[in-house]
């Protein structure tokens, strides 16, 4: 059906002696489109303008907690190939920096299945939908005090949702231990025993509950000699997050998280960032407008490059 703008325009067309025929067919294959629809325009104005928002990422350095398989990573400022000479802000006008990542598996990550199964989706090939989700925070901190090396169980799972009501399908679920407290302390990385989740709580998850991914604070999902839950996540076609921080500022319920990645061509991992979205009276986290963004602030300390640091500090 034909909505009264629409007829309406067709109308002043066809009086214009303009194809009206080809117009009708593409405005009622698009009628949102062709009506302005500013529903999302509203929806961001009305709510999540007000919203509060808290980053759950990592900042990536030289020297945060990798794998030792892995080894370092190095930041250089980037080079003048005719001259071999670093481009600087008093003889260039700008500076760049070239990144020496030793792996796609560093910080705060997004694994695609493709980073275990090369027969699954790599991270350029995600769908665009993985953006924007409701997110569940299920806390382990109190197991953890007692158990440095707990893992998320199935009961713990049952316990949340008889307090909050049945996990949404299509949610992420972030696993709060609070082991992220010591970043970026190098030594993370070789910590043992560290919290973890469950092979039958990552299976529950996903086949009783269809979520979209789940995440967790540590840079592996389980101590088991195998890494089973890994294992069987990537073989199975589940995406999952590793890293993730901040979990203790944002609610176990109520909140949504914001996706972002680098499609790197063929990547088997990838340096993510998740930021959660809060109810606007959340104690955590800032509203838009309540920071400057644009122009954003002018420092009165500016960037140099710190041989120490092997990074830009202020």
């Amino acid at each position: 059906m034909i909505s009264g703008v629409v007829q309406s325009a067709i109308v002043r067309m066809a009086r214009c002696g303009l194809p009206v025929l080809a117009l009708a067919a593409a405005m009622t294959q698009h009628p949102a489109q062709a009506a302005d629809d500013k529903r999302l325009w509203d929806l961001y104005a009305d709510t999540f303008k007000k919203a509060k928002y808290v980053s759950l990422s990592h900042v990536i350095a030289p020297d945060i907690p990798v794998w030792h398989g892995f080894g370092p990573s190095k930041f250089e400022p980037t080079v003048d190939p005719q001259t071999g000479q670093p481009y600087t802000y008093a003889k260039d006008g700008f500076e760049a920096t070239r990144y020496s990542l030793s792996t796609d598996q560093l910080g705060t990550q997004l694994d695609p299945p493709a980073h275990w199964a090369p027969e699954y989706p790599s991270i350029d090939e995600l769908p665009a939908t993985y953006a924007l989700r409701p997110l569940v925070v299920i806390s382990i901190v109190e197991q953890v005090k007692k158990d440095p090396g707990y893992h998320l169980a199935v009961d713990d799972i049952l316990a949340w949702e008889k307090v909050h009501g049945r996990i949404p399908e299509g949610s992420v679920v972030f696993v709060r231990s609070d082991w992220s407290k010591d970043w970026p302390d190098p030594a993370l990385a070789s910590r043992t025993p560290f919290p973890g989740v469950k092979l039958d709580a990552l299976k529950f998850l996903h086949e009783e509950r269809h979520i979209l991914l789940h995440g967790h604070e540590p840079l592996d999902t389980d101590t088991t000699p195998t890494l089973e839950g890994e294992e069987w996540l990537m073989h199975h076609g589940y995406t999952q997050a590793e890293g993730v921080a901040n979990l203790d500022q944002v609610p176990e319920v109520g909140a949504l998280v914001a996706i972002g990645f680098p499609r790197l061509k063929g990547g088997t991992g990838g340096y993510a960032s998740y930021t959660a979205i809060c109810p606007p009276d959340w104690p955590s986290g800032i509203s838009v407008g309540q920071v400057p963004e644009a122009p954003l602030p002018k420092s009165d300390k500016p960037l140099h490059w710190d041989t120490s640091a092997g990074a830009r500090v202020r």
